[in-house]
């Protein structure tokens, strides 16, 4: 019988486990990664800690092997590869000693193209978003061809009206990088600002209301907007799973 493993694992570590994980934290930061990596590894640890009760500074190859097969049920093969790394980085940084199970996990080696949003079906899916701030998020994400996690981490600072420029800061392999900024986009950036008035953000999250959401200290959740647009699509009847893809041709005016 498979394990079920919650979607969110809780911050609050027993005493013993604490220090360890922060010490992680910072390791991660110390070796240069990318905020999204370390989110991605330090998840992985609190994963095992909260299936191991948090006892994971001396796991043997068999407790792996079982963990990991019970990870696998119901679980993406890139959820068990940072699950993997942040173990492995943790027994290297923070215990200093040797991975237990080397060559335990060896995921396909295979390559998927992303479907491609035609114009007509972008103009669909944004007019079918009735929450604004994904409207907008989903409009300039496809508009510039960004990541998931660039568009949402978009600050005012990044946007040159002037030069009809955004600068993508901290982009894949650490370095940034500037996409062309169509006019409707601006236009739509503006007013969407106007809205919120985060000194900040471009996305801020609004958990606790609109009305406060220029206090937020958090951009819009990745996992709320990948769920939002999902569910778009589907309401849409689009089937396909589709994902950011720079476009040739330029998006027309948000509604």
């Amino acid at each position: 019988m498979s394990i079920v493993f919650p979607s969110v694992f809780p911050l609050d570590f027993p005493a013993a486990f604490e220090p360890f994980y922060q010490l992680h934290l910072q390791r991660l930061k110390l070796a240069g990664m990318r905020p999204r990596t370390i989110e991605s590894y330090a998840l992985g640890v609190r994963r095992a800690g909260h299936y191991f009760n948090y006892q994971i500074n001396a796991l043997t190859e068999s407790q792996l092997t079982q963990y990991f097969s019970d990870l696998k049920d119901g679980r993406s093969w890139s959820t068990l590869k940072h699950s993997l790394y942040g173990l492995q980085f943790y027994y290297a940084k923070v215990l200093h000693k040797d991975w237990p199970a080397p060559h335990l996990v060896k995921a396909p080696n295979s390559q998927t193209l992303p479907d491609i949003v035609t114009i007509e079906q972008m103009q669909k899916i944004i007019a079918s978003t009735k929450v604004l701030s994904y409207r907008v998020f989903f409009y300039v994400l496809y508009s510039l061809g960004l990541r998931l996690g660039e568009c949402l981490r978009l600050q005012v600072g990044d946007i040159d009206g002037d030069r009809l420029r955004v600068q993508i800061r901290d982009a894949k392999g650490n370095r940034d990088r500037f996409v062309p900024l169509p006019p409707e986009t601006l236009r739509a950036l503006r007013q969407y600002w106007s809205v919120h008035r985060h000194p900040t953000l471009l996305f801020p999250n609004r958990a606790r209301g609109l009305n406060k959401a220029h206090l937020a200290a958090t951009h819009l959740d990745a996992g709320g907007a990948q769920r939002a647009l999902r569910a778009v699509c589907q309401a849409c009847g689009l089937k396909k799973e589709f994902r950011p893809i720079a476009c040739d041709t330029a998006m027309p005016p948000i509604a």
